[in-house]
């Protein structure tokens, strides 16, 4: 910080243009493919995420698991048309099938600020690194395509596995909105994080590293857990 003519203490300058909003276009990566949702998804999506025994996965996520077809079309038309956000359907290379979705919301160009939500995650994206690498490449896409200051990620205050894979992936606790929302009939506090531009460096290193081949045996298990987030004591409301 420093100092304004009256003494007072004013935010770091900042040659700052408005950027572009992301667009509908596929992120490639070695493991993973983020495409733009569309009506080709919906059966792997039902296929991987609308099963019985699916229901935790939509816990946390503003629409409840849809019960036929129909119902996962209509998520899909939704993320696929909705001009304040550009929904993905979150595809391992292995497999050419959609496992998952999520969605770039709350996007502001002339800030440079946007929000990663409405991440779903089917059985075979959760806790893996396919799940890793598709953040990665939306972060890459942010920062690094886009060149925006501020990556948000937003969560039921209770969602602790949303907590735990935030600050896993280099997130940091900004605070806590009590009453913030009504949904699904309760109420939610919300717990906010973020990355910033001067972060991201850091953060993509860590990522990388990670990420990389060495990084895991014959058997696909990591050697070393990813440690994105900066050495510091813990805050208030995160969770172990």
């Amino acid at each position: 910080m420093t100092q304004n003519a009256h003494r007072q203490r004013i935010g770091r300058p900042v040659d700052w243009r408005p950027v572009p909003p992301p667009q509908r276009v596929a992120l490639e990566g070695r493991g993973v493919r983020l495409e733009p949702i569309g009506p080709q998804h919906v059966d792997d999506l039902v296929s991987a995420v609308c099963g019985e025994d699916d229901d935790p996965i939509w816990t946390y996520v503003f629409w409840e698991r849809p019960r036929d077809r129909d119902g996962m079309a209509a998520i899909v038309e939704h993320g696929a048309s909705d001009p304040g956000q550009v929904m993905y359907a979150i595809v391992p290379v292995e497999t050419g099938r959609a496992a998952g979705f999520c969605s770039l919301m709350r996007i502001d160009p002339e800030m440079g600020s946007v929000e990663v939500g409405g991440i779903a995650f089917g059985k075979q994206l959760q806790r893996s690194r396919a799940a890793t690498e598709a953040m990665t490449l939306l972060m890459r896409h942010v920062f690094d395509d886009l060149g925006y200051r501020r990556y948000e990620w937003k969560c039921d205050s209770l969602n602790g596995a949303s907590r735990r894979a935030a600050i896993r992936l280099g997130f940091i606790w900004e605070g806590r909105f009590r009453n913030a929302l009504v949904y699904k009939g309760r109420n939610r506090d919300t717990d906010w994080f973020s990355i910033t531009d001067l972060e991201w460096p850091r953060v993509r290193q860590a990522l990388d590293d990670w990420l990389d081949d060495r990084n895991f045996d014959a058997m696909g298990r990591q050697r070393v857990r990813l440690a994105a987030r900066p050495a510091q004591p813990d805050q208030p409301g995160t969770e172990q």
